[in-house]
């Protein structure tokens, strides 16, 4: 199996359980780490064979720009269910962070994985 990935996608959104923050928009940051298969892919040069990371990206941001949450948590299982209905993929390692949320930290979050872990692949 195959990684595709997504790196610090950064999206503005309502997150937080403090009345201030369900006033104003903050920004999360988002990693994905999708297992699929990228040999038909890279066999035929077709992006209809490969899972497309740019239209995974368009998704999530018109889902967590429309969404208001209260914790990470629920955003996190959210976007990790969306990929795996959505998207061919059989596995994923999503970290979720909500920098500038504690001060002296640069981010704090979340990091769960979903579905059927590749034999593979090192624990994170």
């Amino acid at each position: 199996m195959d990684i595709v990935y997504i790196k610090e996608l950064q999206i503005q959104t309502v997150i937080g359980i403090y009345d201030w923050e369900r006033e104003i928009r903050q920004t999360v940051s988002i990693d994905l780490d999708m297992a699929t298969d990228i040999r038909s892919a890279a066999a035929t040069e077709d992006i209809s064979n490969t899972l497309d990371y740019k239209a995974v990206s368009k998704r999530l941001i018109a889902f967590v720009e429309a969404a208001e949450f209260l914790l990470i948590e629920t955003m996190a299982e959210e976007l990790a269910a969306i990929v795996l209905a959505e998207f061919p993929v059989s596995w994923l390692r999503l970290r979720l962070g909500k920098p500038g949320a504690v001060t002296g930290a640069r981010d704090v979050g979340v990091i769960i994985e979903r579905g059927q872990r590749p034999d593979h692949l090192p624990l994170a």
